[in-house]
C-alpha cells in the first residue's frame, strides 16, 4: 500500500492524511456555501461567489500541504504565485471575509491542524449566525427604493421630486439620497430607507403608487423582504 508521495527533497506526503483533510475540507466548504447564503447580507448574487469556496478551499488545502513537505517547494511557490493575478470584484466586505474564513480553513487543514480548524471554523459560523438571527428580529428594515418617471418639464419634475421626499419623510424613519440621473425626459432617483416595520412597506407602495400613478417604483431588500 503506497503510503506516502515523494516530494522533490526528500520529504514525504502523507496520502491518506491528505485525504482525510480534502475530505473533512470539502465538508467544511458545504458548511460555509450553506451559511453564506442563507445568512448573507451582501446584494450580490450570493449563490455565483459562493461556488468558489469550495474550489478554493480544497486547492488551499493542497497546496499547503505540499509546501510544509518541502522547502525548495515552499521558495518555489512564493514565484509561482507571484505572477498570479486574481480579478474577482469583490462589491462588500462580507464576501472578502467569507474568502478569507474559506483559506483560513484550508490553510488550518493543510497544516494538518484539523481539529483546531474544524473546531475555531464551526465557532466563528455559529457566532455569526446568533448575531444574523438577533438582527433579523428587530423591526427596522433597510432597503432601497428606486423611483423613475417621465420629466414632461423642469417644474413638473421639481414637483415630482418634492412630491416624492414628503411621503419618503411621512412613512421612513430615515431617507437617504443615494443617486439621481436624468436622461433626455427620464429621471430615476435612488434613495436609501430605513423603516420601523414592515407594516410601513405597504402603506408606503399605495401612497406612491397614489401619488405617482406613472412612476416606476423598484424596491431592493438585503433583508429578503418582498420587493416590489
Amino acid at each position: 500500500m503506497l503510503n506516502g508521495l515523494e516530494i522533490v527533497d526528500g520529504g514525504t506526503l502523507a496520502i491518506d492524511s491528505l485525504l482525510i483533510n480534502l475530505a473533512i475540507g470539502a465538508v467544511l466548504a458545504y458548511i460555509i456555501v450553506f451559511h453564506f447564503v442563507k445568512f448573507g447580507a451582501a446584494l450580490s448574487n450570493r449563490e455565483d461567489l459562493a461556488r468558489v469556496f469550495p474550489l478554493l478551499l480544497l486547492t488551499t488545502v493542497l497546496i499547503i500541504s505540499i509546501v510544509k513537505s518541502s522547502l525548495a517547494l515552499s521558495l518555489g511557490l512564493v514565484g509561482a504565485l507571484s505572477i498570479v493575478r486574481f480579478r474577482t470584484p469583490i462589491k462588500e466586505p462580507e464576501e472578502l471575509t467569507y474568502l478569507f474564513i474559506t483559506i483560513g480553513a484550508g490553510l488550518g487543514l493543510g497544516a494538518s491542524q484539523t481539529k483546531a480548524t474544524v473546531v475555531a471554523t464551526l465557532a466563528i459560523l455559529g457566532f455569526v449566525s446568533i448575531f444574523r438571527w438577533k438582527d433579523r428580529k428587530k423591526q427596522n428594515k433597510n432597503l432601497f427604493l428606486s423611483v423613475d418617471w417621465i420629466n414632461e418639464n423642469e417644474e413638473t419634475s421639481k414637483k415630482s421630486l418634492n412630491l416624492l421626499n414628503a411621503t419618503l419623510e411621512k412613512h421612513a424613519t430615515a431617507s437617504d439620497l443615494r443617486r439621481f440621473d436624468t436622461r433626455d425626459n427620464h429621471v430615476e432617483a435612488t434613495y436609501l430607507l430605513e423603516l420601523s416595520e414592515s407594516g410601513k412597506l405597504e402603506d408606503l407602495i399605495a401612497e406612491l403608487n397614489s401619488e405617482l400613478p406613472s412612476a416606476g417604483v423598484t424596491f431592493l431588500d438585503q433583508n429578503k423582504l418582498p420587493a416590489v
